[in-house]
């Protein structure tokens, strides 16, 4: 018979944060499938969860995220480890959260000493190849960005003062979407809402022409090449960029030479800021610093966007990992990994080996 699955959930420090990774209705699974859960105290309180019903559920809740990390097999996050928290880490044990090494080199370096078993949300993936755990938090920001984009449009905001709906007799606002996967696609259908004249491209034609079908010719799509897409940034007053390759760093597609074509006001919203993002002039912000102005437009680049929604991105995630974390408390960490390929397809880092292919290219990892 296995052991008891030690699981642990600290209390998310990233600026802003909001979400949880386990809410009390899976803690009680996973209890009753005989794991002990660990929640630091007012763990889930910014979603909108309490003590009260953790405990209720099982949970042992402790008053530091210290004795989380020290006491538990598996620790369960939203976003990834912060430097404070890298001496928290103990050697071997399992870490299930969203990594993003490609862009987190010095994470990565600490998750290779420690020996610590990695397990990606983004990497995760379905038995068609998709990626189950990145949809819910892109579908998320995606439609985030337009109301942030609509928001700092604001004149009072740092905005050119374009409404993106516009009203009868005036111009609706132009929004230009590089990349019609999960986020882009979201994006588009909260544009397309508030009346915006909207521009999306991608390099795969297949996903334009499914946005084509469904917003009957509403919505302008274009083939990301460098001219469509200096064109349609040069006329955007607000530019979302949502661009993913899995596990590795979005490739720069605007320049700063684009960003300074656009009007004086205009907005951009770097999704892929977790990965680096797709805008030369990007720099990462905060919820507390959300913006910065560059070349006159401003720049909004949140890695963790859905965090603004805290209880929507809670159920939304936890929704998706809970099959794979019942898995964990079921089976074990190594039991589970071994019977589902696409959660081993998770694993980032383990043994003090980067092994999934595209972290490691990203990184410049040798072996």
């Amino acid at each position: 018979m296995l052991a008891a699955m030690k699981i642990g959930v600290p209390k998310e420090i990233k600026d802003g944060e909001t979400r949880v990774s386990l809410t009390p209705n899976l803690c009680r699974r996973c209890v009753k499938l005989g794991a002990e859960v660990l929640v630091e105290k007012g763990a889930g309180l910014s979603a909108g969860f309490t003590d009260a019903e953790y405990a209720a559920a099982g949970a042992r809740l402790v008053k530091t995220a210290k004795a989380v990390w020290s006491d538990a097999e598996l620790i369960l996050k939203v976003k990834e480890p912060l430097p404070s928290e890298y001496a928290r880490m103990e050697t071997g044990q399992a870490l299930f959260t969203y990594l993003h090494l490609a862009a987190g080199p010095e994470l990565a370096k600490v998750l290779v000493k420690k020996k610590i078993l990695g397990v990606a949300y983004e990497t995760v993936e379905a038995q068609d190849g998709s990626l189950p755990l990145l949809k819910p938090m892109s579908q998320i920001a995606g439609r985030l960005s337009i109301q942030i984009g609509a928001y700092f449009l604001q004149t009072q905001n740092g905005g050119s003062g374009v409404l993106l709906g516009g009203i009868p007799g005036t111009r609706p606002g132009r929004v230009t979407i590089i990349g019609a996967g999960n986020s882009g696609a979201h994006a588009c259908r909260m544009a397309a809402g508030m009346g915006a004249r909207v521009t999306i491209l991608d390099l795969d034609t297949r996903k334009l022409e499914l946005l084509d079908e469904e917003y009957r010719g509403a919505v302008v799509t274009l083939v990301a090449n460098p001219g469509n897409i200096e064109e349609a940034v040069a006329q955007a007053d607000l530019l979302i960029g949502a661009v993913l390759i899995p596990a590795a760093k979005a490739p720069v597609v605007v320049t700063k030479e684009m960003v300074n074509s656009m009007r004086p006001g205009s907005v951009v919203v770097d999704i892929a800021i977790d990965q680096g993002g797709c805008v030369e002039t990007i720099r990462a912000t905060s919820h507390h610093a959300p913006v910065y102005k560059e070349h006159g437009v401003v720049h909004y680049a949140v890695p963790n966007m859905p965090a603004l929604v805290g209880h929507t991105s809670t159920i939304g995630l936890t929704q998706a990992t809970e099959p794979y974390v019942v898995a964990f408390a079921e089976k074990g960490v190594r039991r589970a990994l071994e019977e589902h390929r696409g959660l081993a397809r998770g694993v980032n880092t383990r043994d003090g080996v980067i092994v999934n292919a595209a972290v490691a290219l990203a990184l410049g990892y040798q072996g």
